[in-house]
């Protein structure tokens, strides 16, 4: 019988430098971290002090560290902090959000949603020192013509958990939003045709007093199988 030989696929490479520690600090750090992480909640008071440059511009390049299918980092993160744009978001929103709740939403996702205690205002928008709205792009331009991405939603919702994170390890706090539909982003802040509105993520530090709703979540033999 003759052997077949699988030829290693022809990539470039280079040697993978991550780090690695021994059990007992990996122990310690993951523990100090699940701590960290379970502390994290979405927050709508925000404080209006400014949050350094820096720890926003770090944090997104941790989001651009995030796989994604064949590298194509199907992405975009646009930093919003001048207040006249950030009015015309919550604007914008609010109109959104108030033809929702009036019109659009089921009973169900109202009932859904209650225990949150959200409804059409959304102060956040503007109270926050700024914002960032994630745009997914599902093609690019490329010697003339437009090459597809490739799971997409997938590659862009793993960047979005990488820059909740490392916003929160930076003590920073953040808020998940969604208007439907979101169009008005793309609008607003001008974003090319191969961009679509993703999440809009109010980051700030959280106002003194702030109030976030009591819930709890599902215990690990309720999320987790092992086999």
């Amino acid at each position: 019988m003759t052997e077949t030989v699988t030829k290693p696929l022809e990539f470039s490479a280079e040697e993978y430098q991550g780090v690695q520690f021994d059990r007992a600090e990996a122990l310690a750090r993951s523990r100090a971290f699940l701590e960290l992480m379970q502390q994290r909640r979405s927050v709508r008071q925000f404080a209006p002090d400014p949050v350094p440059d820096e720890l926003i511009e770090n944090a997104i390049r941790v989001a651009g560290s995030a796989p994604s299918c064949a590298n194509q980092q199907p992405w975009t993160f646009v930093v919003v902090s001048d207040p006249t744009v950030k009015e015309r978001i919550r604007e914008a929103a609010e109109h959104e959000e108030e033809l929702l709740y009036r019109e659009r939403a089921g009973e169900e996702y109202l009932e859904a949603i209650r225990p949150i205690g959200t409804n059409a205002s959304k102060p956040h928008i503007t109270d926050a020192p700024c914002l960032i709205a994630v745009f997914e792009q599902p093609w690019r331009l490329e010697e003339g013509g437009k090459r597809k991405h490739y799971y997409v939603r997938e590659s862009v919702g793993i960047a979005v958990g990488l820059l909740l994170v490392a916003l929160h390890n930076s003590g920073l706090a953040t808020l998940t939003h969604a208007p439907s539909p979101m169009g008005f982003l793309k609008e607003i802040l001008e974003r090319p045709d191969n961009e679509r509105p993703f999440l809009l993520i109010p980051v700030g530090y959280p106002a003194p007093g702030a109030v976030v709703p009591k819930l709890d979540k599902k215990s690990l033999d309720e999320i987790a199988r092992f086999v």
